[in-house]
């Protein structure tokens, strides 16, 4: 297949009609991308030999050799389908045993492959060898989108001394940003701005946990300090072990999917994944001719925004207004899904009253769902989180100065409850700067 240097694979495979990645772990049922930002753990492939790679975060290069996997004999016509007749309550895999022991052999091979995911590697994977030693910062920013990136120009701009680095997953600055028209100039801008400050930003770095039993005592002109605790860092490089002063948590919000029959389909995709296909990796949602069917179950996305963008690109599309869990609200609502291997049409059923239906035709089905603070790494570091179905769920709790209840930990944006790019920028200068004057309190690293 031909694709361009450096694009995702999954976008690659999307841009030549391959819309079926791979099956469900256990099930067996078709799967695509869904948020094509690497959360939702839909485009698995194994790549080069390796298995359960993100396509989405995967970059294309000449030779690149993609099998699709968890099925037999193939993804596009999967024998272990029957796996969700076979066990329509549910199959726990674990307790499926026969009587004797050759038969256990052969039958847990069998289900094995049925509830398991890909196979090992042909080769053991590269060791994630890095600098042994720790590194030493002021802030460290987790998170590259319009909260981060704002935060750690602000604080670099007011703590001129101040060791900034930001590091960010993606292979581009932006989070957010990208899912929209201008997003990614906008995004680059952002980033090199916070490097004009004097913050180093990082990008395909995955903040992978803290580690709180581990530290080391360092001395700094006759000033011996104990650090207790790092963040571990996977790079292209190996593994980093970074200890901070000050930490800041902007890692965005998770696309969210809406409970309706066959909502796995391929070609179900986060209405921020459409925009990011279409505005950022430049390619097309639908082929010419055909529909994205846009569900907008909160208007915290921009769904209006993203199917006028569409159409300002020559992209068929079409909103509906639909009600998401819990709301009240008086709204259509999808019955189901029509396409076997993926997604052909929607059954929507109008709010007048049941039996009351209609199918749209659609080839892409752009969910706007409210998304979900992306909290786990900040509670894992001491923050607290708190529930509120408003703001998306489990939202980091901070004070005014953006503090969390870890005092060298601060978090800011979506994190924090999800209220989109503009106000996660806002929040990230504030936050900032507030960082700044906290590190003027204590001796610099």
């Amino acid at each position: 297949m031909r694709a361009f240097d450096g694009q995702p694979v999954a976008v690659a495979l999307h841009a030549a009609g391959v819309k079926v990645l791979g099956r469900s772990s256990k099930y067996h049922r078709p799967r695509g991308f869904f948020c094509l930002d690497g959360h939702c753990a839909s485009c698995y492939l194994r790549i080069d030999g390796r298995p359960n790679r993100r396509a989405c975060m995967t970059p294309a290069r000449a030779g690149l050799r993609c099998e699709r996997q968890n099925a037999f004999p193939s993804a596009d016509v999967d024998l272990l389908r029957a796996a969700d007749w076979l066990f329509p309550e549910g199959m726990d895999h674990h307790t499926l045993m026969t009587e004797t022991r050759v038969g256990n052999v052969l039958f847990l091979k069998l289900v094995r492959q049925m509830g398991g995911s890909g196979m090992l590697p042909d080769a053991p994977a590269a060791t994630l060898d890095g600098a042994r030693a720790i590194e030493h910062v002021d802030l460290c920013v987790v998170g590259g989108g319009p909260a981060g990136l704002a935060a750690a120009r602000a604080c670099a701009e007011a703590a001129p001394r101040a060791h900034v680095v930001l590091f960010d997953e993606q292979a581009a600055f932006g989070g957010s940003l990208l899912a929209a028209p201008g997003g990614g100039a906008h995004g680059a801008e952002m980033a090199a701005a916070a490097q004009r400050a004097g913050a180093r930003l990082e990008s395909d770095a995955t903040a992978i946990a803290f580690f709180p039993e581990d530290g080391e005592t360092t001395s700094d002109g006759g000033d011996t300090r104990n650090t207790t605790g790092l963040l571990a860092v996977v790079t292209p490089a190996g593994l980093r072990r970074v200890v901070a002063r000050r930490y800041l948590y902007a890692t965005g919000a998770y696309d969210q999917n809406l409970p309706f029959a066959d909502n796995d389909r391929p070609g179900i995709v986060s209405a921020r994944a459409c925009g990011r296909l279409a505005f950022h990796h430049g390619v097309r949602p639908v082929p010419q001719g055909k529909r994205v069917l846009v569900l907008a179950a909160s208007e915290a996305t921009g769904p209006a925004a993203l199917v006028d963008a569409l159409a300002a690109a020559g992209i068929d599309a079409e909103l509906v207004a639909i009600s998401a869990p819990g709301n009240g609200a008086a709204q259509p609502r999808v019955v189901g899904v029509r396409g076997a291997q993926a997604v052909r049409a929607v059954e929507i059923e109008s709010a007048a009253g049941a039996g009351k239906t209609r199918v749209v035709t659609a080839d892409l089905v752009a969910v706007a769902a409210l998304p979900a603070p992306a909290s786990e790494l900040a509670r894992q570091h001491g923050a607290e989180v708190a529930f509120d179905p408003a703001r998306g769920g489990f939202a980091v709790v901070v004070d005014g100065g953006f503090r969390t209840r870890a005092r060298e930990v601060f978090a800011c944006g979506d994190v924090t409850g999800f209220a989109g790019a503009d106000a996660a920028a806002q929040a990230g200068e504030a936050a900032g700067r507030a960082i700044a004057a906290d590190l003027a309190t204590g001796p610099a690293t």
